[in-house]
């Protein structure tokens, strides 16, 4: 997303990363996950899981943010997200 105007301290906030963790085998394809992501980094894949669902696969893992919605959202908790620690630079 462009934004036309830039905070004077973007420079010194440090977006958290994340990485998003899927139990295909709870996943019963409602798409929930997909669709309220707000960075697009997850798409139904080809495959199907033991319930004959496609599950969601993670097609951009660096746009991850760590915001939890995909857990959130998720009725069969079948998505989860971890927080990925930062190199400290000195």
């Amino acid at each position: 997303m462009e934004f036309w105007r830039v905070p004077l301290d973007a420079n010194a906030i440090q977006v958290s990363q994340g990485e998003v963790h899927i139990i295909e085998d709870r996943c019963k394809g409602c798409g929930y996950c997909i669709e309220f992501c707000p960075r697009d980094i997850l798409v139904f894949s080809t495959r199907f899981n033991k319930k004959g669902y496609h599950p969601p696969e993670v097609v951009r893992p660096e746009g991850c943010v760590n915001c939890h919605y995909c857990e959130i959202i998720c009725p069969e908790f079948a998505i989860f997200s971890v927080d990925v620690p930062q190199p400290t630079h000195p």
